[in-house]
């Protein structure tokens, strides 16, 4: 009997070893992002014990993983229905409220109740909490974009969990994953998360990864290089590294992209995302009919609901002519994504599509200043900002061209000689004078020996030369002719038509035949023969005596 027992007590321990060491599995399937592989291995567990309530937990992770909410939802309710009443369920179904962005302060409740539960009030660790609930909670509080959870709750009780489990390499990522939800200088913050993770763990690839992506996100070649290879020197079977590779090099060398393309197929899931990124790869490769027949067969199949697949669908119904269909894609991704899914270079597309179709250049703005919000990096933003004062140009809708032109060398912090043209010129186009004239007095400035900012000026001048605006024109044209006395051989008609132009304006406008007379003296000492002239000054003196004599 008592050796019945025994044998009794071996198999229950050799089957908690091997479930555990299945959920050590399933947890590293979870980081190389094979989520279909942890579906299935945490799905097997929870179908051979549904009563376990780490089988449990483990399911609605890989459930979330998957983009699954409701169905996790499902399996943490169904389990508190079944009595299954354990800190781990709570922990999960605070994490779907979470996912949700359903009620915080209730997912918190939660997080807490299960901190108490598993809190010991006496001996070795009174008052210590359970390192792997707190761990749990901060995993709940690192999951999805910036919008879900609380970021600094998750950090509080993963540094609590770090103090407690000194081993634990993934609550360090967690904690990493928090500090870049909140933005801004946290990316430090991150790193260091992330460099304590890999001191705690050589192997742990996804905390090289992901310091990677940090600097990829800097354009620092030299870091993300290395801590990406650091990655695949860890552990050359995570997915993850070979595709950030892909991404980098799809634009600019499809050959070194279609390798790190191919080991990431090879190490990861077979699923719908490998199937989009070879169709991705056909575009980029300019094989723009293949890439859509790969998407029309994906349409076609379980991945029909892929998230990207419409933008696939843009990409090449644009590059193979038809707009229509290209924007009708590309309208349906955005109505259908999450917002934080989509990337700036989606934008971008859109941007490309409506531009080819007349009259929506307002509405492809929008669609660039939504990219430029998207976007991190300044070159991206003065890209998009050119693209829009292009389009504006384009479509001869000059004062929306200068709005854009105005952003771009406001962002660039600094104007050349052609950025002052561009603008002054657009400005000019667009009828407002106005401006034109305090851009072309910039342009002066910033350019006194370049005649375009003068002549900018006098035209926009002489267009306000009106009954409104009654000699604006004058100042405009003295100072061109100051600029043109720099070398008066040259320029001899050019000063000689300013000062006739100011002659005339005197003489007809104001009627005041002294000024007039003045000016034309002055034309005449640079052409004192000229009959025409001479004849002027005769009638202009005649004039001058009897407004002097009225006088």
């Amino acid at each position: 009997m008592k050796k019945t027992v025994n044998i009794v007590v071996a198999l229950i321990l050799f089957v908690g070893i091997v479930n555990a060491q299945k959920i050590e599995d399933g947890k590293k399937y979870l980081s190389f992002q094979k989520n279909k592989s942890a579906l299935n291995l945490f799905q097997s567990l929870y179908n051979a014990n549904t009563k376990s309530a780490e089988n449990i937990y483990w399911y609605g992770q890989a459930l979330l993983a998957n983009k699954n909410i409701a169905e996790a939802k499902n399996v943490y309710q169904k389990a508190l229905q079944d009595g299954i009443n354990e800190p781990l369920i709570w922990i999960g179904s605070g994490h779907v409220e979470l996912a949700e962005k359903g009620d915080l302060n209730s997912a918190k409740q939660k997080f807490e109740q299960a901190i108490t539960a598993t809190t010991p009030t006496k001996g070795r660790n009174k008052n210590k909490p359970d390192a792997d609930i707190l761990n749990a909670i901060g995993r709940a509080n690192a999951y999805g974009d910036s919008k879900i959870g609380d970021p600094n709750y998750g950090i509080e009780k993963l540094r609590q969990a770090a103090e407690y489990n000194k081993t634990d390499a993934e609550i360090l990522v967690n904690m990493g994953k928090c500090f870049q939800k909140l933005g801004g200088d946290n990316g430090g913050e991150a790193v260091k998360a992330y460099t304590e993770a890999i001191t705690r763990d050589l192997k742990y690839a996804e905390a090289n990864w992901r310091i990677g992506l940090i600097y990829a996100s800097q354009d620092n070649k030299e870091m993300f290089e290395k801590y990406y290879n650091a990655a695949i020197a860890a552990d050359a079977t995570f997915p993850p590294v070979y595709l950030s590779y892909y991404r980098i090099y799809e634009q600019t060398n499809v050959n070194i992209a279609k390798d790190y393309l191919d080991k990431y197929v090879q190490y990861a899931d077979k699923d719908c995302a490998t199937d989009y990124f070879y169709a991705d790869y056909l575009f980029r490769a300019g094989k723009y009919q293949e890439s859509l027949d790969k998407a029309k067969a994906m349409s076609t199949s379980e991945c029909k609901t892929f998230e990207r697949l419409p933008v696939l669908f843009a990409y090449n119904y644009d590059r193979l002519g038809d707009s229509l269909q290209a924007k009708a894609y590309i309208e349906q991704y955005f109505a259908s994504a999450n917002p934080d899914d989509i990337e700036s270079t989606d934008y971008e597309l859109a941007v490309k599509v409506l531009s080819k179709i007349t009259g929506l250049e307002v509405e492809a703005a929008g669609y660039l200043q939504k990219a430029i919000d998207k976007e991190t990096k300044q070159e991206n933003k003065l890209k998009y900002m050119k693209m829009a004062a292009d389009m504006f140009a384009k479509a001869a809708m000059y004062s929306e061209q200068v709005k854009w032109l105005q952003k771009y060398n406001d962002l660039k912090g600094s104007m050349g000689e052609y950025d002052y043209y561009v603008i002054t010129n657009a400005s000019y186009l667009s009828g407002n004078y106005e401006e034109t004239m305090a851009y072309a007095q910039k342009y002066i400035t910033a350019f006194p020996d370049k005649p375009q900012g003068y002549a900018f000026n006098v035209r926009a001048a002489r267009a306000l030369d009106t009954t409104s605006n009654p000699g604006i024109a004058v100042e405009a044209l003295l100072q061109q002719n100051e600029f043109y006395a720099k070398d008066t051989a040259t320029n001899k008609k050019f000063i000689v038509a300013n000062l006739y132009y100011i002659m005339i304006y005197y003489a007809d406008k104001e009627k005041d035949y002294i000024k007039a007379l003045e000016y034309c003296n002055k034309i005449l000492e640079y052409i004192p023969e000229d009959e025409e002239m001479l004849s002027i000054r005769k009638v202009l003196e005649e004039r001058a005596k009897r407004q002097t004599s009225k006088e």
